[in-house]
């Protein structure tokens, strides 16, 4: 799992780097970085795609938003039952049985 958490967070770290720094011409002295170059691919992009190169970036992080919820629901599937004991001492810690066998006597002195 660690193998495609670091496949997935890798292009994505590449990808928001560059386009971080590439919108605010923050370039170091290297063409890849700055803002004409980002203007022209995002141009470039839009042309193939037929639609308007300001809202691929908004495509693409709907697309990662996406894609990080489906390894979160893998990740978190794979560790249910680790997931289950951790949720189910949370629960104990903060709600301890007194307290909630005291809630039920309550709503059952209520319906009663």
């Amino acid at each position: 799992m660690k193998y495609v958490l670091l496949a997935w967070a890798t292009p994505l770290a590449l990808f928001w780097g560059w386009f971080f720094l590439s919108a605010n011409d923050i370039n170091f002295g290297s063409i890849y970085l700055s803002r004409a170059l980002h203007d022209l691919v995002f141009q470039l992009y839009g042309e193939m795609l037929g639609i308007d190169g300001a809202t691929i970036p908004w495509l693409v992080a709907k697309a990662c938003i996406l894609d990080t919820g489906i390894l979160l629901g893998i990740w978190a599937f794979r560790r249910r039952a680790l997931l289950r004991a951790w949720l189910a001492a949370q629960r104990q810690r903060y709600f301890p049985a007194d307290f909630t066998a005291g809630r039920e006597a309550g709503r059952a002195h209520l319906e009663g």
